[in-house]
């Protein structure tokens, strides 16, 4: 798998991942953070930030998860590295917001861990698919 790949597969798993997490934090989560995350939430997205995060993430996901899925020829390897890869990287932001951070609450952590276990597997899958028909 030469640059090129990886250029084509990470620039076809963009739209992946911010539609799944767009689904996500637009949609199915929207109330639950608004409800427990209200007084720390801006009134703006900071959109510079958040595509800084999805762009250094994305790539994240594609090294440690996709590339040795795709060396395998294992969508669940693909998908056992992107659960791992999501639960840590999730697990450390909110545990660290947890330890310091007045009022961060206890039921988020659970839930966006969760969250980014889930987002991380299935982004991993649809990029690790898409990987093999780039192939």
């Amino acid at each position: 798998m030469n640059p090129v790949f990886w250029v084509k597969l990470y620039l076809f798993t963009i739209p992946v991942f911010f539609a799944i997490d767009m689904i996500w934090l637009g949609f199915v989560a929207r109330s639950f953070y608004k409800n427990n995350l209200g007084h720390l939430l801006s009134p703006d997205v900071n959109w510079p930030a958040a595509f800084a995060f999805y762009f250094i993430y994305i790539a994240g996901i594609l090294l440690f998860a996709v590339r040795p899925g795709l060396e395998a020829q294992s969508l669940a390897r693909a998908c056992l590295w992107g659960a791992l890869f999501g639960f840590f990287t999730y697990a450390t932001y909110d545990l660290t917001n947890l330890a310091t951070l007045r009022d961060w609450p206890v039921l988020v952590v659970v839930v966006d861990i969760a969250w980014g276990t889930v987002l991380c597997t299935l982004v991993a899958a649809g990029s690790y698919l898409i990987g093999m028909r780039l192939g």
